[in-house]
């Protein structure tokens, strides 16, 4: 088979992660008998540097030509001071909303040979935890009507959320197709004892429950399901929320894996076509060192064979690759903890994947 990505690697760190996962889907691609070609667009503060805007048409079109789209990180200091609807992360609402993908899949595991590097108490994660957070991705509050005007205290600024029926049903949707494939519990979050959307959301999310018979339904308030997640984060199976409590929540789980380097994401909508990127950003300040870590971006690869293009003997290949590394030690600086192992660099890690593969 031939498959057709584009490559955005971004700003900061994401062009070395991105070659990472590069060189991880040719050797797949060898080893399997497919072909991965690659095409690079700009898309962030490099395209804003080179053209002056954040997403360039030509980036739109050369993602809706592809097969599927692998991104980097974008931001950083460099570009802080532009206005909103043209600083780096513009362009990540913008290529979601061009490609029509409204579900973020975010799993979170705790991988045993870095239980040591959580954060949590011990008793806490013994049995160690696996979860997934579907994040509805383009309504809410970050699409939602802004803007500034004269108030009672003087000049104030607001963002307006709002979703609709169909919005709320979609997402709801993958998230109990998911909890199908998985251990079958949905947690629908919300803030349904203050917001109308909220109460919408519950609603919705229940009306859609009644057709995933099989599938157990909970609700829980936003501000509730934070603590939960370093309380007991065991209890979640499939999390489904709206795109900010998602935003929130997702990088409040992945910090409880040990480190936000290890978890990957998928941005899916109604065809195959799909973005996959790692949940952290640019990290400027280590940009060019060789000492990022690879893995999320390296499983949001193993994310776009499973979900994009069928080939989950694959991905789980690559999964597999990086659980033998990880029981045999090998870390980089955002993993080693106090264990008092040497780092590794980037392009060791992925050289160290690629030997397992």
């Amino acid at each position: 088979m031939v498959y057709n990505i584009a490559l955005t690697k971004g700003d900061g760190i994401g062009p070395e992660i991105v070659d990472s996962a590069v060189r991880v889907l040719e050797k797949i691609g060898k080893k399997y008998g497919h072909t991965f070609n690659f095409s690079s667009y700009l898309l962030g503060g490099c395209a804003i540097d080179a053209t002056g805007a954040p997403l360039p048409e030509e980036t739109v079109k050369g993602c809706l030509e592809s097969d599927s789209v692998l991104l980097g990180a974008v931001g950083g200091p460099k570009w802080d001071s532009l206005p909103g609807n043209i600083r780096p992360e513009k362009a990540l609402l913008g290529i979601r909303e061009a490609m029509g993908l409204y579900t973020n899949l975010r799993p979170a595991r705790l991988y045993p040979a870095l239980s040591e590097e959580c954060p949590l108490r011990r008793d806490i994660v013994k049995d160690g935890f696996d979860l997934l957070i579907v994040r509805e991705l383009t309504g809410g509050i970050y699409f939602g009507e802004r803007g500034y005007r004269d108030g009672r205290y003087g000049e104030e600024a607001y963002d307006t959320e709002r979703y609709s029926r169909l919005e709320i049903e979609r997402i709801a949707r993958a998230a109990f197709e998911a909890a199908r494939k998985r251990r079958g519990k949905v947690t629908s979050i919300d803030k349904a004892n203050v917001l109308e959307t909220s109460r919408l959301w519950r609603k919705t999310v229940h009306e859609v429950a009644a057709d995933y018979p099989d599938v157990e339904i909970a609700d829980m308030l936003v501000d509730n399901a934070a603590m939960q997640l370093v309380k007991n984060p065991a209890q979640f199976d499939v999390i489904v929320t709206s795109n900010m409590f998602g935003d929130i929540l997702s990088d409040e789980a992945s910090q409880i894996t040990g480190s936000i380097g290890m978890l990957p994401s998928a941005s899916l909508g109604e065809g195959r076509r799909g973005l996959y990127e790692p949940i952290h950003g640019s990290a400027p300040d280590i940009a060019g060192k060789n000492i990022a870590n690879p893995i999320a971006t390296i499983l949001s690869a193993a994310m776009m064979l499973r979900y994009s293009f069928s080939l989950s003997a694959e991905a789980e290949n690559i999964e597999s690759a990086v659980d033998s590394v990880l029981n045999e030690g090998v870390r980089t600086a955002d993993i080693i903890g106090s264990s008092g192992i040497s780092p590794v660099s980037t392009v060791e890690m992925t050289d160290r994947i690629l030997e397992k593969i």
